[in-house]
């Protein structure tokens, strides 16, 4: 069959629904069941090539596993790509599904995927996205089920989903943006998934069904992708459903057919079934025939935990002393590789509380990581090329709570309130120096791989990766004190030290000596100004010498730190104080300004108008 000259004509679908029709794509009920059947028909003069193979269907299974799925012997058929009328026409061959997949190397990433579909549907009114463990009815094997409540997709809409690279999303702050992501998703995850659909358009409620199925496509050797699918038109208020009227009975029933052979449900009666608990509007995704490991067992775990979705074998391997290991193995950074819960607490920034993420019928509590830190500095980067800024971003930065007894550090860098890189480490932890920093910050001045899994390595990203590493830096060596590590700072390294007790008098230096130091690095354009809580700038800690650590002089110098920043906090408080009020005091006397103006403008009017005899 003649592809045509846009990627929509890949579908089982009526041409009036594919955008731009061409003269091609004008066939009858009759002449797509032939082309099904692998026959030659002729339309509009031209000879269309069957999509399916004129064998039967391959007795061979498709593997299991995913990584081996793109290398299987399917007996697809390759045709020549023929010109006819001077033109080429390009087809998306079913392997394409497969190797498209292969962007996400970890089956979590695919979730979020599909997930973000789901968030950016809260702008249609979506109050929530469903993940759960669900069976196939055909064979008794798990499936994963998806499902919100947003506005659903009409009969067009679904075809723009499932086909690549179209993406109506205009918003700027909606998260997908290629087009591209469902196929990805899906397909990583399982090697079929059947999508239902209810919608309310302009002509009254539709519901739609469709069907991707790499298993179909495989088995049968089709040439190019093949997408079954069916519509109805569905009467809320009778909650019946009929036919669309949109294309004849018997294009219908071939594209039924095909659903009902090779979806998990048997029975016209029960693909309907389906649409059941999903109310007015929304979509249900189902993936099943999900893929197994290289070990032979399947990739999403839904047994170890009837809360949770976990992927098996996939714990983090932690390196810390025997004392702290068990800390850090239940800590979230090393959780999130291997548990479906933790990572959605923190996928995204960010949620309307009238919104929720429920996984296996709990909902998932919203994790600030910024919660988890302490002596929290804010830090503000502009990065400039030309003299011109380029964008802004805050970093909150800060040691975790359980610092120093984990070994854990990174940024966790959110891109459109969306998590791509969690516990990101810029730099090494050469003798234990910035174990416990951990930052988070969210960057919409960079953009996202296809995966949403990293940052295209543009020199805007390459920019704020080195500033992100200047700024763990310059935060551990001012900050490690107060957690007990015993770190010169990296301005006294060159400085020698005295015998014993004898810190010299560098090392003496009271908070203000180094808070002006830190002054004098800002003004020569060191680094961005940290911030405390309140917006002003914070005095570092004192620093001592390990080997020094505990003489009578560190002691009283500790003290005395604590007093002065004790005293510096109070200050600051009251300098606030004093501020608000003066900002009253400002607005108060704006406002008496504009009431004596007003007052004295109706005066000057009585008085006009009383010496012209006016009445009142």
């Amino acid at each position: 069959m003649d592809q045509g000259r846009n990627l929509d004509s890949q579908f089982h679908s009526p041409p009036h629904l594919q955008g731009k029709v061409y003269p091609e794509d004008k066939r009858t009920a009759d002449e797509l069941s032939a082309v099904c059947r692998g026959t030659k028909v002729s339309v509009q003069g031209r000879d269309v090539i069957g999509l399916l193979s004129p064998s039967k269907i391959s007795a061979v299974p498709l593997p299991r596993q995913f990584w081996k799925a793109g290398s299987c012997d399917s007996g697809f058929r390759v045709d020549k790509v023929s010109v006819q009328d001077g033109e080429n026409y390009a087809h998306v061959h079913p392997m394409f599904l497969h190797s498209n997949a292969t962007s996400h190397k970890w089956v979590f990433g695919a979730i979020a995927e599909l997930l973000d579909n789901a968030i950016d549907e809260i702008q249609n009114g979506a109050t929530l996205v469903l993940v759960d463990r669900t069976v196939s009815p055909r064979d008794g094997s798990p499936a994963l089920l998806i499902q919100d409540d947003g506005g659903g997709m009409g009969p067009e809409a679904l075809r723009h989903c499932m086909s690549f690279g179209f993406s109506d999303k205009r918003s700027k702050a909606a998260i997908g943006q290629y087009g591209n992501g469902f196929k990805t998703s899906t397909m990583r995850l399982g090697a079929d998934v059947v999508v239902f659909s209810r919608h309310k358009g302009d002509r009254g409620h539709s519901q739609s069904i469709g069907l991707l199925s790499y298993t179909f496509l495989t088995r049968t050797g089709c040439n190019r992708i093949v997408v079954p699918m069916v519509d109805y038109e569905f009467d809320e208020i009778t909650r019946t459903v009929g036919s669309t009227h949109l294309y004849n009975s018997d294009y219908f029933d071939s594209n039924l057919s095909l659903i009902l052979k090779w979806s998990p449900y048997s029975t016209e009666a029960d693909l309907l079934k389906q649409f059941d608990d999903i109310g007015s509007h929304g979509t249900k995704v189902i993936i099943f025939n999900l893929w197994l490991t290289d070990g032979q067992i399947p990739e999403l775990d839904f047994d170890s935990d009837p809360t949770d979705i976990c992927i098996g074998g996939d714990m983090k391997k932690v390196t810390s002393k025997p004392q702290w290991k068990p800390l850090n193995e239940r800590h979230i950074a090393n959780r999130l590789h291997y548990s479906l819960r933790v990572y959605l607490s923190i996928l995204y920034l960010r949620l309307p509380d009238s919104f929720m993420i429920i996984l296996r019928g709990q909902a998932v509590e919203r994790h600030n990581i910024a919660d988890d830190l302490k002596h929290i500095e804010y830090i503000l980067y502009r990065p400039q090329s030309g003299g011109t800024v380029e964008g802004e971003v805050v970093t909150t930065i800060g040691f975790l709570k359980e610092a120093p007894n984990v070994s854990i550090d990174g940024f966790n860098i959110y891109h459109k309130n969306r998590l791509i890189l969690p516990y990101w480490q810029v730099s090494s932890r050469g003798n234990g120096r910035g174990l416990g920093v951990v930052g988070v910050l969210e960057t919409n001045f960079i953009e996202p791989t296809h995966n949403k899994q990293d940052f295209e390595r543009t020199s805007l990203f390459q920019k704020l990766e080195v500033r992100l590493k200047e700024m763990a830096k310059e935060y551990w060596y001012y900050h490690c004190g107060l957690i007990g590590y015993q770190v010169r700072p990296k301005h006294l390294m060159s400085e020698p030290l005295g015998n014993g007790h004898n810190l010299g008098s560098n090392l003496k230096r009271k908070a203000a000596d180094l808070l002006e130091i830190r002054r004098e690095r800002q003004l020569a354009g060191a680094g961005d100004t940290f911030l405390d809580e309140l917006g002003n700038p914070e005095i570092g800690a004192v620093y001592i010498d390990q080997n020094q650590w505990g003489g009578p002089d560190a002691e009283s110098m500790i003290e005395e730190h604590r007093k002065l920043r004790t005293k510096c906090v109070e200050v600051e408080k009251s300098e606030q104080e004093l501020r608000d009020k003066l900002a009253k005091l400002g607005i108060e006397l704006e406002n008496t300004q504009k009431e004596y103006a007003q007052l004295l403008a109706k005066s000057r009017f009585l008085e006009r108008s009383s010496k012209r005899g006016c009445k009142y």
